[in-house]
């Protein structure tokens, strides 16, 4: 045998191996002096020997050793018996096949049981030999610690050179030295092997390498996913495995299941698993021999070894119990609210249609329980022609009537189910109890009934719970809204619903909650139902029959036969070295990270922070695990395994360019939700606005050196070069003052506390293709759209972005969301996912207006009785397309409607409302200040900026409207704080720093919904919870601003500002509104028997805006202000040139010293 002489080191210190079975053995690098370094001995079984002492190996004793090894290999791809076939026995001394290599190792080294190798010979100072997969280099070597203080010896000529091992070696792992030192273990991972994304979306895909590195890049790390998502037609099925006599393959420590990224030892005799390195034997009956590559032969033919994603068919010790029968159980509330609204008629026909789709088949079970101030109980025996109704009005002492038939097989008892559901509207309509509801005692007995198989359990409520168990009180302070203390009326004050929840959830019972309130509720109690046990709560502010039904019936139908995962459980699991740190969404967690899910749907989503647990992750990739235990609507017990792995990276930039924008903005809502309930929403707030702030200074900051796991300090920077913001990230600071400015974080006192919770449960359940319209809505322009839009488009060069629905449907152009772009003679849509507005001009086109609502004009209607005529002329068809479309989903079977706000300009109530959505125009809050174009300069910046509002270009007295703008529209009225009103101005209303009136300061008034008008007020409009107020009749002044601390002038309308329109960033006008109520002055004293916010605190007022004209001359020089948004980045959204002709909303101002930020890229998934 001959041996081949070391080459010279070349320029990168490594020498590729020679071609597999070539018979040649490099020999070692020459030995060192003594004293020079040491070399750790090698463990006992990781499958290398040793080295000998310093001075006693050398050429001769290699070739001695190498002697007296025989190597008799099979010819090259022989690999031994047949595929499949018994493992072959492990021959002492003898080498593997050269035909045949090892499986690339696992994430933590070699534990091999096999022989060691021959004796090597020393290394050079401080470095350490490991053995080599056949077919690769090393790029580095190992080291036990850090290195000894002193100079470092010079390596020996050809140190960096690697020793080729025999192929096949058993634990043959290659190592590279990570920049903390530490040694990694290097494997060939097959990266296009992922989930889908309609199931699984990581806010990154390369994970930074240590914790410090994570740390100055600020991005957030995690994921979003969504187990059982529709499958699309385009979609590929998730594969079924049958697991074979050996069952499913576990990892012994960490119970992860076996998927295409372990690593096979021992030439398939052993695996390692992904997640703890542990070494598993494989069984008999799951062995296959591996190819050339250390892959198995057979894992094409095994979806386990080569998908992201399968679903198992879970033998029997997987059951606790055997699969029950898909259950429902409808509790509903039968007082005069849910008669008079409409609710029970609509809850009964949707109820009704639902039965043939309910899933289980001929397994199905149903029952019924309703309230009022007592509890009925339905006999729904299939020997029966009638139901029959038992009554229990003692709540105290609540039973169970009937001990059978209350929970009744579907198919036996048809007849009697369908019959019960035809008289439920008119049962209770002759003798309603008003005003009262024992909730907890229904849920009690509807619990008693059910424990025995769990299932999904129906809520219907129209009244706050005010009887028995479960009992809640009006907590509602207006005085509180808009401070920190606010989120004492989001907390639950009560735990008996939390409590309550817990139990369902261990008995397999989820809640779906249906709301319609017309008044306070307490949400935050109620909702606990829902979050504990996996289910969703639906609110229908004001319900109005004709024009909320469908939707309610289309949700519910979609709730009830949609597939349902019963009795489920999920864990997620990840690489040793990182750890799951929080989980979003609805579950009751089992001990630290077992999700206990009674149900699970299509619409469940469940979010995770993703954070280092050691200083280094000692593989070069991470896996992320899910495995959903679940019960099938056909009773089969199965397991559906997510598995994908993440690259690690050293490099900043390349965790960077990696980032998926929308996984992140739905992680940070997430996360923010989290944060409000812990604190408070200012502080929400203040995270958000950081947490961008510190994405951008990392992202800019580029890649840094790093020496031991630490950054080595960077050289100076110029400062006058401004570095641009990583495309990737471009859209980020739009979405982060998109979240800060919505309705689940926006500050001040017109957010009604049930509305907040009700979105805080939508960000919970929301997955990213809603939640990016849920950030930053769509604005459409339906009055001067193409002839194309409203129908089909074939094209294929249109963006996805540009289309909706099944048919492509092809949008018109989407605007910046900024009332700039609003005109007195347009129509506009805007959708933000959940709900839909339609804001009307005053001066709009009357045969568009006609073709919408068959009226040529809506000044003297009730837009909350107007309903839009989707199927008259061509116009109106294709608005009624356009509507269809942005909800019909191309992988979700069921059609959910949305409910169409008409929003009439000039009608103060909707139209506040509407502004909201505004959010590249200032607003009125702490951190709501900016507009877009001051956020932009506030995070190039870093964050080092005054704020809007702060001292520095505050006129005194404001800034004067310009001149009216094309369509006969004026600029809103610039908002002040503290100072005197403008010209032509009213005066300002009481400012909350500010003295108090005379005679002190009045208590507000109790916030009421409905409730009859005080003493000298006129009656308030029928619709005030959640709804537009009545059409203001000729000669009516428009509403009065509410000042703090004084009575309220009428009743706050739920989800309304207390009283009036906001006129900042309000409608155009050609009349000067009066100013909106001013904030807390900081620096002067606060009103007697607050809380004493700190001062200094909050962002100030925002800067005064002029879009016509210039200011006046007592204004100071704002050359160093930032521009506002108008011209800044556009919106997501296809945006095409506009015919030429005026500008919508008066001409932009002039520049003020500073080019607005680049424009972001074309929008789309990052």
């Amino acid at each position: 045998m001959s041996f081949q002489p070391p080459p010279p080191p070349n320029n990168g210190g490594f020498r590729p191996p020679p071609p597999p079975g070539g018979g040649g053995f490099a020999p070692p690098p020459p030995a060192q002096r003594p004293g020079a370094g040491f070399a750790p001995p090698g463990r006992p079984g990781a499958g290398f020997a040793p080295p000998p002492p310093a001075g006693g190996a050398g050429m001769g004793q290699l070739n001695k050793d190498m002697g007296k090894m025989s190597f008799a290999p099979p010819p090259p791809g022989a690999g031994g018996p047949a595929a499949g076939g018994p493992p072959p026995p492990a021959v002492p001394g003898q080498f593997a096949p050269p035909g045949v290599q090892p499986p690339p190792p696992g994430p933590f080294g070699n534990q091999s049981r096999g022989l060691p190798g021959p004796p090597q010979a020393p290394v050079a100072p401080g470095m350490f030999q490991q053995p080599q997969a056949p077919g690769m280099f090393n790029p580095g070597v190992s080291k036990p610690g850090p290195p000894p203080p002193g100079p470092r010896a010079p390596a020996a000529p050809g140190a960096g050179m690697q020793q080729q091992q025999p192929q096949g070696m058993p634990g043959a792992a290659p190592m590279a030295v990570n920049p903390a030192g530490t040694q990694q273990f290097m494997d060939t991972i097959d990266y296009s092997i992922t989930i889908p994304e309609r199931l699984f979306r990581f806010t990154a895909s390369k994970i930074p390498q240590t914790p410090a590195q994570a740390t100055s890049s600020k991005i957030p790390l995690g994921g979003i996913l969504r187990p059982l998502a529709p499958c699309g037609d385009d979609d590929e099925e998730i594969d079924t495995v049958q697991p074979g006599s050996a069952g499913i393959i576990r990892c012994k420590r960490c119970r992860t299941y076996i998927n295409a990224f372990v690593s096979w030892l021992e030439h398939g005799r052993r695996w390692r698993c992904n997640i703890c390195a542990q070494q598993n034997d494989t069984p008999a009956a799951y062995f296959c021999h591996l190819d050339e590559a250390g892959l198995r032969r057979d894992r094409f033919e095994r979806p386990e070894l080569s998908k992201g994603v399968v679903e198992f068919l879970a033998p029997a010790e997987y059951m606790v119990r055997p699969p029950q029968e898909p259950s429902y159980f409808f509790v509903i509330d039968v007082s005069a609210t849910a008669v008079r609204s409409g609710m029970l008629h609509a809850a009964s026909n949707a109820i009704k249609k639902s039965l043939d789709d309910l899933p289980g088949r001929g397994r199905t079970k149903i029952g019924f329980i309703t309230f009022d101030n007592a509890v009925h109980y339905y006999n729904l025996g299939s020997d029966l022609s009638q139901p029959q109704m038992l009554v229990v009005s003692d709540l105290k002492e609540l039973f169970v009537p009937l001990p059978d038939n209350l929970l009744v097989n579907l198919e036996e008892s048809r007849d009697v189910v369908e019959t019960f559901l035809d008289n439920l509207p008119d049962m209770f309509a002759k003798n309603p109890v008003v005003s009262q509801s024992c909730l907890g005692p229904a849920l009690k007995a509807a619990f008693t009934v059910m424990k025995q198989v769990g299932g999904k359990m129906c809520v219907f409520q129209t009244v706050m719970p005010n009887m028995g168990d479960g009992a809640l009180k009006p907590r509602e302070n207006q005085a509180i809204m808009g401070t920190p203390q606010e989120v004492k009326v989001l907390r639950p004050e009560t735990p008996w619903y939390k409590d309550t929840a817990i139990e369902f959830s261990r008995q397999q019972i989820s809640v779906d909650m249906f709301l319609f309130p017309y008044q306070y509720m307490d949400l935050s109690a109620m909702g606990e139902l829902a979050k504990m046990t996996a289910g969703n709560m639906y609110s229908y502010v004001m319900f109005n029959f004709d024009k909320d039904s469908q939707r309610f019936e289309e949700q519910l139908n979609k709730s009830l036969t949609e597939e349902t995962a019963f009795e489920a459980v999920m864990r997620i699991r990840c690489t040793k070295g990182m750890r799951i740190t929080n989980f979003y969404g609805n579950f009751y967690i089992r001990g630290t990270d077992l999700m206990a899910l009674p149900n699970v749907n299509s619409d469940s989503v469940f979010g995770f922070d993703l954070m280092h647990d050691e200083q280094n992750v000692a593989s070069n990739y991470v896996t992320v695990q899910a495995a959903l235990l679940y019960t099938s609507g056909e009773g089969q017990r199965r397991i559906r395994v997510m598995t994908q792995a993440l690259p690690i990276t050293s490099r900043t930039s390349e965790v960077v360019d990696s980032v998926d924008t929308q996984a992140i903005c739905n992680l940070l809502c997430k996360q923010a939700v989290d944060v409000s309930m812990k604190t408070n929403i200012d502080q929400a707030r203040m995270r958000l606005q950081q947490t961008c702030v510190d994405m951008m200074r990392g992202a800019k900051g580029g890649d840094k050196r790093t020496v031991s796991g630490y950054t080595v300090p960077q050289g100076p920077q110029d400062a006058s070069e401004e570095k641009p913001i990583p495309e990737t990230l471009e859209l980020i600071p739009l979405y982060t003052l998109a979240m800060m400015k919505n309705v689940a974080f926006r500050g001040g006192t017109d957010i009604h506390p049930d509305e907040r919770i009700q979105a805080f449960h939508q960000i919970f359940s929301m997955w990213t293709s809603v939640s990016k319209y849920f950030i930053y809505p769509r604005l459409f322009s339906l009055h001067d759209m193409s002839a194309d839009c409203g129908h089909p488009c074939d094209d294929d060069d249109v963006p996805d972005e540009s289309v909706a629905g099944r048919n492509n449907i092809l949008l018109p152009d989407t605007l910046p969301l900024s009332v700039d772009n609003l005109s007195s003679d347009g129509i506009f849509l805007l959708d933000n996912g959940i709900e839909m507005y339609l804001w009307v001009g005053r001066s709009a086109d009357q045969n568009l207006v006609n073709s919408l609502f068959g009226s040529p004009t809506l000044d003297n209607v009730d837009p909350a009785t107007v309903k839009i005529d989707m199927d008259g002329d061509d116009y109106s068809t294709r608005v009624g397309d356009i509507i269809h479309s942005l909800r019909d989903d191309l992988a979700d079977p069921f059609y959910v409607s949305s409910r169409i706000q008409i929003v009439r300009e000039g009608d103060g109530h909707m139209e506040a409302r509407f502004f909201w959505f505004m959010v590249e125009d200032p607003a009125s809050f702490q951190g709501g200040t900016f507009s877009y174009g001051d956020f932009m300069h506030f995070v190039q910046q870093g964050g080092n900026t005054v704020p809007p509002g702060g001292p520095r270009g505050m006129p005194q007295g404001g800034m004067a409207p310009g001149p009216p703008g094309p369509g006969g529209m004026a600029p809103p009225a610039p908002q002040q704080y503290g100072g005197p009103p403008g010209p032509g101005m009213a005066p300002a209303p009481q400012q909350y720093g500010g003295p108090p009136g005379p005679g002190g300061m009045a208590q507000p008034a109790p916030q009421q919904y409905g409730g009859p008008p005080g003493p000298g007020m006129a009656p308030p409009a029928p619709q005030q919870y959640g709804g537009p107020p009545g059409a203001p009749g000729p000669g009516m002044a428009p509403p009065t601003p509410q000042q703090y601390g004084a009575p309220q002038a009428q009743p706050q309308q739920y989800g309304g500002p207390p009283g009036q329109p906001p006129a900042y960033g309000g409608p155009p006008s050609n009349n000067a509104m009066a100013p909106p109520p001013g904030g807390q002055q900081y620096g002067g004293p606060p009103p007697p028997g607050s809380s004493g916010r700190p001062m200094g605190t909050m962002m100030g007022a925002p800067p005064p805006r002029q879009m016509g004209g210039s200011a006046p001359a007592s204004a100071p020089p704002m050359a160093s202000r930032p521009p506002p948004a108008r011209g800044a980045p556009p919106p997501p959204g296809r945006t095409t040139a506009r015919p030429a002709g005026p500008p919508r909303g008066g001409p932009p101002p002039p520049p003020r010293g500073r080019a607005p930020p680049p424009p972001p890229p074309p929008p789309g998934r990052r």
